[in-house]
């Protein structure tokens, strides 16, 4: 059977589409990997990070055997947790105890989706992505001044004025509510009552062993990770410089390279403000003690909620006023 010339051609160009088919989907995915492989790093490094400034603040050595600096002590925890035998009680619901790390982990991994770290570097540039946190209510006004509930967008909002455009200037007595308030959604000092480790040794974890607790214990940190993001791009101008009308690569769009660099340099920019954020919980965890249950609902019913509704309702009468 003789095949033409065109049938030829038409099969390799078939071959060839289908081929780069492959390679985009690939493609795709390095974003998600890429960004994966950083919050690990993150996570990693805030370990590092905490147990520096707790021993600087206990005045005694922290970590230095493990790798130059004690840099690996975290892998070396988290090999020593994978190498734990996993213990599985004898009358508790195996399955949804061996899910349960997995499902916290996940749901907390979703929230890095709607995060801007840097200029152009989202993966889903949702129009409600602030619901996800939306349970914490001195965020609605942040919604309300930015006229959009996308994160994106909200950053976009504080970058005309540069520094003087955040909306911590804007909304000062939010920003305060919505930090104390993420420290209590974190569990941290000195609100970690339902893990209380003088108390009830490590609370619900108790129970879990090996890598199962390895992920509860990842979970805290990725926890602390996705505040001080949010924290970031709601209130602290997100990627943007802190000098108005300034923007270093903006000029040059049509050089990918620049561009790049741009993007990274606004990652970069984004990380450091949420250092700040992550060095204030390290510290305050390390020199407050912990609140009493009745001492901690009478801040979240008595003054905290009090303080949200009243800033919402200031919020949308201005807003109405400005009209």
């Amino acid at each position: 059977m003789i095949i033409d010339r065109v049938e030829v051609e038409t099969i390799n160009s078939f071959s060839k589409s289908e081929l780069l088919k492959e390679i985009y989907g690939l493609i795709w995915i390095l974003p998600i990997l890429a960004l994966l492989l950083g919050i690990t790093i993150e996570v990693l490094v805030i370990v590092w990070l905490e147990r520096e400034i707790s021993a600087s603040i206990q005045q005694r050595i922290g970590p230095e055997y493990a790798g130059p600096l004690g840099l690996l002590q975290a892998i070396a925890d988290g090999t020593k947790l994978l190498l734990k035998e996993d213990i599985l009680p004898s009358r508790g619901d195996i399955p949804l105890f061996s899910i349960g790390p997995s499902i916290a982990v996940i749901s907390i991994l979703l929230s890095f989706l709607v995060i801007p770290l840097g200029y152009r570097f989202v993966l889903a540039d949702l129009s409600i992505g602030v619901f996800l946190w939306i349970a914490i209510s001195s965020i609605a006004p942040i919604g309300l001044l930015s006229n959009s509930l996308s994160t994106v967008d909200i950053v976009e909002a504080q970058s005309k004025y540069g520094f003087f455009g955040w909306n911590l200037w804007r909304q000062p007595i939010g920003f305060l509510v919505f930090l104390i308030s993420s420290l209590a959604e974190c569990e941290r000092l000195p609100f970690d009552l339902p893990e209380a480790e003088e108390e009830l040794v490590a609370g619900y974890q108790t129970e879990y062993s090996g890598i199962k607790y390895g992920l509860f214990y990842l979970v805290s940190y990725l926890n602390l990770l996705v505040s001080s993001l949010f924290v970031t791009v709601l209130y602290l101008g997100g990627w943007n410089f802190s000098i108005p009308y300034i923007s270093f690569f903006g000029f040059v769009q049509m050089n990918k390279i620049i561009g790049i660099l741009e993007m990274v340099i606004g990652i970069f920019i984004t990380l450091t403000k949420a250092y700040l954020f992550l060095f204030i919980s390290i510290t305050i965890r390390w020199t407050l003690p912990r609140m009493r249950m009745d001492q901690l609902l009478n801040l979240g019913w008595k003054f905290l909620l009090p303080i949200s509704l009243g800033n919402l309702l200031l919020t949308t009468s201005s807003q109405l006023v400005s009209l």
